[in-house]
């Protein structure tokens, strides 16, 4: 016998730890943006390595290697930056 009631919707009660790591991550990333384009340096760059950090955390969060990756990346990539300027 088949039931016609409707399929209840996910619950998620309110902001979850990785959601709150996310909004803050996008944030600080924010921040780094408007300090380069402002020209402070070096505080540009230790925003972007928080907020690189963070979004890294995320992807260890929801297990997502693509996120992982492109930010370890993106470490990199600034790290060298900062070494050699």
């Amino acid at each position: 016998m088949a039931s016609n009631a409707p399929e209840p919707a996910p619950v998620r009660p309110g902001f979850q730890t990785v959601d709150i790591v996310k909004w803050i991550a996008t944030a600080i990333q924010l921040v780094g943006y408007g300090l380069t384009g402002l020209n402070i340096v070096p505080w540009n760059v230790f925003a972007f390595f928080a907020g690189i950090i963070l979004w890294f955390a995320v992807g260890v969060m929801w297990k997502d290697r693509a996120i992982m990756v492109v930010h370890v990346g993106a470490f990199i990539s600034l790290l060298i930056g900062y070494l050699n300027a």
